[in-house]
């Protein structure tokens, strides 16, 4: 490995997420590998913030099994090569769970870093790869496109009475991820796919690419492209008076597209897993304690990041151990309920793989603001 690289590295790692200053010995240590620079930052920053949040509140009472909870941040920059030598430097750390990444990209190659060494791996990656490569470790906080497309493009087909479609996806593994587990949910119900557009990461101008969705004269317009693309791509939607609905999963009605986009984003519709207005008591708790904390909004990637640091608690808890084993097994067909750990929010359940299942929600967004229309059930 060159110098170069090697500098690159050990500026990545962030040596603390200001918990106590306790001795190595007597912490348990979690590894937050996690983007907080280059194009992941935002959703990053979320997902650090609100593990802060919730480590904080399990050492103030207590910790875990009477030891307190000592996070370290490791930046992947948003880079799947750099995102490989944080969850080793993590390993190599002692980390007990590794919490991240986010991006699929990076999840596709770290996940086997930590497979190999036995460490339990909870990710906030959608694409349907993730949970399907066999590994016992991997365990999702948020669902696979595999999982939520089926409900939207029922939403499509029974509620909207959709019979075409214009795509519009990013070119990475979470865009086609989520494109192809959409485009074989059209495929079933009939509904045709009038045009398929992609679209590169960082991407600036988009009105080549509005044009063929135009011209497609499909019923809807159906995006799945990460925040900041998604905001650039509305703009130019309003700016060449699309009048066709458009519709997306999670990214496109987070918070971050919603403050970028500002009213280009009103009457945008969707699926999202988690949603920071969602009429849970848990969920409205979490987020009032976040905004008043860093003065800001917290998206999914927030809520997903709070839940898995309680879900570690409780199943350490319930273990009676710290142990990675111990951990990953008992995941495994788990299901937990605000009634038996309250930071997990809302019931969730893991499945064999450690593909996550709980409700879900409809949601669309007016004056600025996800309104949840319908909230769906586990599947």
């Amino acid at each position: 490995m060159t110098k170069r690289a090697l500098a690159s590295i050990a500026i990545a790692v962030a040596l603390s997420a200001g918990l106590p200053n306790i001795s190595w010995a007597d912490t348990i240590k979690i590894a937050n590998v996690i983007e907080l620079s280059g194009a992941g930052a935002t959703v990053g920053s979320n997902w650090r913030d609100a593990l802060k949040l919730a480590f904080e509140e399990i050492n103030a009472a207590g910790g875990i099994l009477g030891e307190q909870v000592e996070v370290t941040d490791y930046d992947t920059q948003t880079d799947p090569t750099t995102s490989r030598a944080m969850v080793q430097k993590a390993i190599d750390d002692g980390a007990y769970v590794i919490m991240g990444p986010i991006y699929s990209g990076s999840v596709k190659v770290n996940m086997m870093v930590a497979q190999q060494n036995g460490v339990p791996q909870l990710t906030g990656a959608e694409a349907p790869f993730i949970t399907d490569m066999g590994n016992p470790y991997i365990f999702r906080t948020s669902f696979g496109a595999q999982q939520s497309m089926p409900k939207l493009v029922k939403y499509l087909t029974e509620e909207m009475k959709v019979k075409s479609v214009a795509v519009a996806w990013v070119n990475d593994d979470f865009g086609k991820g989520g494109r192809d587990s959409f485009v074989a949910e059209l495929e079933k119900n009939g509904i045709a796919v009038n045009a398929d557009v992609s679209s590169e990461v960082g991407q600036a101008d988009f009105a080549a690419d509005v044009i063929k969705l135009k011209s497609s004269n499909a019923d809807a317009i159906f995006a799945y492209l990460h925040e900041e693309e998604s905001a650039r791509l509305l703009k130019e939607i309003r700016k060449q008076g699309v009048t066709q609905p458009i519709f997306g999963e999670t990214t496109l009605m987070n918070q971050k597209v919603v403050d970028l986009a500002g009213e280009a984003v009103n009457g945008v519709r969707g699926h999202v897993g988690l949603s920071a207005n969602a009429p849970i008591p848990g969920i409205e708790e979490f987020a009032k304690k976040f905004e008043a904390k860093y003065s800001y909004k917290p998206d999914h990637n927030a809520i997903k990041a709070y839940m898995g640091a309680y879900v570690v608690k409780y199943v350490t808890t319930k273990n009676g151990k710290v142990d990675r084993q111990a951990f990953a097994d008992a995941l495994h067909g788990l299901t937990i309920t605000p009634a038996d750990e309250p930071g997990i929010l809302m019931e969730t359940s893991w499945d064999d793989k450690g593909e996550v299942n709980r409700e879900s929600f409809l949601v669309e967004v007016k004056d600025g603001k996800q309104t949840v229309v319908t909230t769906l059930p586990k599947l």
